[in-house]
């Protein structure tokens, strides 16, 4: 009898075990197997030619890339040049040998009749297509481009530096003028303020940068003084140098919520006639809310548009420099914050475009600048994401949105181009999300349309009509297929709200058996400036990774993230400790609706936000999340830099700060939470995630830790693939609750 129980047991053992064969299928679904085994053209990007001729893409395929072009007389796609007979011919000149149908090819450019200019490896060749003679490109001599000068449209003026002073020098007579007399270190004239300038030691040099903006007729100069005076710094230690025995100190210039000892910037402007400034009065901000400028047709005439700190107000403004006068476009205001805010001139006709969500939904208006007079373009409960193209000359504008037809999926964009006076017109009618990319003169653009679970077909339309005159490519997923692959399966369910339909998708493994019972995991973020559901057939095996070593993976929009109304963005405004609520809701839905889906045994990860989210998951909800890898986050706000928690958490910084902060919220953890971070991320400092670690270890909690020392906010090359087969088996550990296995193959 104790024998059978211990032979039954053992099998048990056995088949709860994972297998290799599981961790090379989850290898097979990264995305280093796009254009290679798994998938082919899940996105096509194709690349315009100069003078509006046509273009030219890549086909992939299971033998191969295949260069292909089309031609804007005929439509015709073709292939760009004979493979075989390229490939041979530069295989004469080189040592390392290229094959046909695996070349790397850039740049490409159609030179005199027959001769194509084409970028391999480093250098660039020119192709004979007649005879198939190919020779290294010799570039004419040019004067090295110098990165801090610029030379006046007209070639008249030369603009620099010195000693953190603006000059301008006569190209024909040599001589000099100095613009301003205050500059100087820390109070720096045509430079700019750099997000990721690493500064070595305390008292190190920035690394230099300059910036200056010529008017069209280079009668005006602009450029900004930028203050870092009383401006403080954040701190890192590089402790991955293999030279050094010692840490290498770190720091840069970055403001928290809250601070006024940040980066300033000020917007200058000089008269290039009389070498004159010519003072305004726009405002001296803070890095995270300076003023952005671009000269008007009229000379000496900007639009400058800024926000007012807490992102409550933004500004669009006429200056005229001519008259030292300044006037007022456009001003959008709201009681939580104005998110994303463009504008687009029609510089020819005196207007200027402007996306404002102050209706309740994003939605377009023009404004003439000569009367100030400000119009609604289009109208209706929908959401306009981007102008792609504005033809000024007939005043018509092309812009994506989504929600816009009856019973669509908000998430799924389309092309739509109209008049101003609002007449609106579809242009891309399949169903499905559409990707695209417009000429720059604006009479094609390139179509990437999809869905989830409908491949990509990519094609090349007319602007004017949206017609399309070419199939460029479709996916091919049939080796996934032939594995067992489906589609993410998409589903709704019903917001906190009672109201509000939110949408979401789910992984299955390959091997699915809906008699099992499986674990779930929320891939989470949940930051309030984008979207997370999968719109396009290109985010197909996003998370089938994770799913194949035996999960159900989810991901779930829920009310307070972007691309929706006003009012449904608006739930996360100093709330955001509350956006995985919907997360939550989504998990019980599942769990209630399919038999396979164990909701009592919930995992999540995130990066970044999402990271936060992690963590806050395990601690405002431990009865949900069980199992969380929360890497790179912000785990409190106070903490970040200053532009994302302010926008959306509010400013000033007040208690709510404090009460959504997963460090002061230690102390209720009860699952198991994998903290990791990059030693050297200056995006998002990992002084909270030590802070985080010090507070769980005065709550005597117990979590583990994994420090990257030589990444950065985002891990590349070994470290990347050490934190993903972390993760992977922090989850088959602790959730899937199996022997994970480490040294799996990565082929």
């Amino acid at each position: 009898m104790l024998l059978s129980a211990l032979f039954i047991f053992s099998c048990t053992e056995k088949t709860n075990d994972i297998t290799e064969k599981e961790y090379q299928s989850a290898v097979s679904y990264m995305y280093a197997n796009y254009n290679n085994k798994t998938a082919f053209n899940l996105h096509t990007s194709a690349n315009w030619f100069k003078g509006n001729s046509g273009i030219w893409f890549v086909d992939h395929g299971v033998d191969g890339k295949t260069y292909k072009t089309v031609d804007f007389e005929n439509y015709e796609v073709k292939q760009l040049f004979d493979h075989d007979k390229l490939a041979s011919a530069f295989n004469k000149l080189v040592e390392d040998k290229v094959e046909s149908n695996n070349i790397s090819i850039s740049n490409v450019e159609y030179g005199e009749e027959g001769k194509l200019s084409i970028h391999i490896g480093d250098k660039t060749y020119v192709l004979d297509l007649n005879t198939y003679e190919i020779a290294e490109k010799v570039e004419e001599e040019e004067i090295a481009n110098n990165q801090f000068e610029s030379t006046s449209p007209d070639g008249k003026w030369l603009a620099y530096t010195k000693a953190y002073n603006l000059y301008v020098k006569s190209t024909s007579s040599n001589k000099e003028y100095k613009l301003t007399n205050d500059g100087q270190k820390g109070y720096e004239y045509a430079t700019w303020y750099g997000w990721d300038d690493i500064i070595e030691g305390e008292n190190g040099e920035r690394p230099p940068h300059f910036y200056v903006n010529w008017s069209k007729d280079s009668k005006w100069i602009s450029t900004s003084v930028v203050d870092f005076r009383n401006a403080e710094k954040m701190y890192l230690l590089d402790a991955s140098i293999d030279s050094l025995y010692r840490p290498k100190l770190l720091s840069y210039y970055r403001g928290s919520p809250g601070d006024t000892t940040m980066v300033h910037t000020k917007p200058v402007f000089f008269n290039v006639t009389t070498r004159k400034e010519v003072k305004t009065t726009l405002p001296n901000n803070t890095h995270i809310n300076n003023v952005y400028l671009e000269w008007a047709d009229k000379s000496g005439v900007v639009i400058a548009n800024y926000s007012e700190r807490g992102y409550k107000k933004e500004h669009l403004l006429q200056v005229d420099l001519n008259a030292n006068t300044s006037k007022s476009l456009f001003v959008d205001e709201s009681e939580t914050n104005v998110d994303k805010f463009a504008f687009r001139q029609i510089k020819d006709k005196g207007k200027v475009l402007v996306l404002s969500e102050k209706s309740g939904w994003r939605q377009l208006y023009v404004i003439d600048r000569s009367t100030g007079e400000e119009l609604p373009i289009t109208k209706g409960d929908y959401f306009i994401h981007d102008i792609k193209y504005v033809d000024e000359d007939n005043e018509i504008v092309y812009f994506t949105a989504s929600g816009k037809e009856e019973g669509s999926n908000p998430y799924h964009q389309k092309v739509y181009k109209t008049t101003l006076n609002g007449d609106v017109t579809l242009l891309t009618p399949e169903e499905g999300h559409h990707i695209v990319s417009f000429s720059e003169e604006g009479s094609h653009f390139v179509d990437n349309y999809s869905t989830i679970a409908i491949p990509t077909t990519t094609v090349l339309r007319k602007t004017e009509s949206g017609k399309i005159v070419s199939e460029l490519t479709k996916a091919d997923v049939s080796n996934a297929v032939s594995k067992g692959w489906k589609a993410p399966e998409v589903f709704e369910l019903t917001a906190k709200d009672g109201e509000t339909t939110i949408y979401g998708a789910l992984w299955k493994p390959t091997n699915f058996d809906a008699s099992k019972s499986y674990p779930i995991i929320d891939a989470t973020y949940t930051g309030p400036h984008t979207q997370l559901f999968p719109k396009s057939f290109n985010r197909i095996f996003n998370n089938q990774s994770l799913a194949e070593l035996g999960f159900i993976v989810m991901v779930v929009d829920g009310l307070g993230t972007y691309g929706r109304s006003k009012a449904f963005h608006d739930h996360s405004y100093k709330n955001m400790g509350k956006n995985l609520e919907d997360h939550v809701l989504a998990i019980k839905h599942l769990g209630e609706k399919h038999k396979w889906v164990d909701a009592s045994r919930a995992g999540i990860f995130g990066h970044s936000a999402g990271g936060y989210d992690t963590g806050r998951a395990m601690l405002a909800f431990p009865d949900v999340y069980k199992v969380g890898v929360s890497s790179s986050a912000d785990h409190d706000f106070r903490m970040e830099k200053a532009w994302w928690p302010e926008m959306y958490q509010g400013w000033p910084v007040d208690s709510t700060y404090h009460t959504i902060s997963n460090i002061t919220n230690a102390g209720k953890l009860k699952g198991k939470l994998l903290l990791v971070h990059g030693g050297v991320d200056e995006n998002v400092n990992p002084s909270a995630t030590y802070k985080l670690v010090e507070a769980l270890v005065q709550a005597d909690k117990e979590f583990d830790l994994l420090i990257l020392p030589s990444q950065r906010h985002g891990y590349r090359g070994k470290s990347r693939n050490y934190f993903i087969k972390k993760k992977w088996n922090y989850f088959v550990e602790h959730l899937g609750e199996k022997t994970p296995i480490w040294n799996f193959k990565w082929e």
